[in-house]
C-alpha cells in the first residue's frame, strides 16, 4: 500500500513538510510507503469553471501547464492521501486552494476517483487559524466520500521558523497518532476488499434554490 502526501507549503522542507514526515514515519513502520509531492512553490491557476473535465471525462483538467493532471493520477492510484498546508491569514494559501479545487473537481466529475480511499489532512501554523484551515482541507475529503482517520486532537502543529514544529511535543504526538490510525484504517479497508461489499453508489442529485 502507498500514500501520496501533498505539501502545499512554498517551503519544500518547512514546518508543513516536517508534519508530513512525522505521519509518514508511522506509516512506514506499518509497511506503507509515502510519496511527498511539493506543489506549494508551483504556479497553479484556479479552476476556470469551463466544465470540460465533466464533459470529456478523461480524468484531466483542461489546463496542462502545471502538475495538476500528474497529481490526479498519482492520487487516484494511491491507497491513501494526505493534504498538508501552512496557514496564512487563517486559511490555506492560494496555490493549495487552486490545486485542490481543480483536482477534486476532476475527481468528482469522473466517477469519484478518490471515493473510499483513506484521506487525512494536517496544517502547520505559527499561532492562530489552524482549525479553520484544517476544516477547509477536510471539506475536500468529506465531499469525496473518503474515509478519514483521526488523532487524539485536531491535526495542527505549531511553529514559526523552519523546523520549529519539531519542538512542539504535543503536535508531534498528534502526528504520530494520526499516522498510526491512518495505517490501521488503511489495513482495515484493504482487508475488507472482497469481503464486505461497499455501499451501492447513488447518482448525484444537484440542486440549487433559484427556481
Amino acid at each position: 500500500m502507498n500514500v501520496v502526501a501533498i505539501n502545499g507549503s512554498p517551503n519544500k522542507e518547512g514546518n508543513t513538510y516536517h508534519g508530513i514526515t512525522m505521519v509518514a514515519a508511522e506509516l512506514e513502520k506499518a509497511g506503507i510507503a509515502t510519496e511527498i509531492i511539493h506543489i506549494g512553490n508551483q504556479k497553479i491557476g484556479g479552476c476556470l469553471a469551463c466544465a470540460q473535465c465533466a464533459k470529456r471525462k478523461d480524468e484531466t483538467c483542461v489546463q496542462t501547464n502545471d502538475p495538476v493532471n500528474e497529481c490526479i493520477q498519482k492520487m487516484k492510484n494511491a491507497d491513501g492521501i494526505i493534504l498538508a498546508a501552512p496557514v496564512y491569514f487563517s486559511a490555506i494559501a492560494g496555490t493549495m486552494k487552486s490545486f485542490l479545487d481543480r483536482v477534486f473537481y476532476v475527481s468528482t466529475f469522473n466517477g469519484g476517483l478518490f471515493k473510499h480511499k483513506v484521506g487525512a489532512s494536517l496544517v502547520a501554523v505559527r499561532r492562530a487559524g489552524g482549525i479553520p484551515a484544517f476544516n477547509e482541507l477536510n471539506i475536500y475529503l468529506l465531499y469525496s466520500e473518503m474515509i478519514i482517520p483521526t488523532s487524539n486532537y485536531w491535526n495542527v502543529i505549531f511553529g514559526a521558523r523552519r523546523g520549529e514544529v519539531l519542538k512542539d511535543e504535543e503536535g508531534a504526538q498528534i502526528m504520530r497518532v494520526l499516522g498510526k490510525n491512518m495505517a490501521w484504517t488503511m489495513k482495515l479497508v484493504e482487508n475488507g476488499k472482497g469481503v464486505i461489499a461497499p455501499p451501492e453508489k447513488e447518482p448525484k442529485v444537484f440542486m440549487n434554490f433559484i427556481r
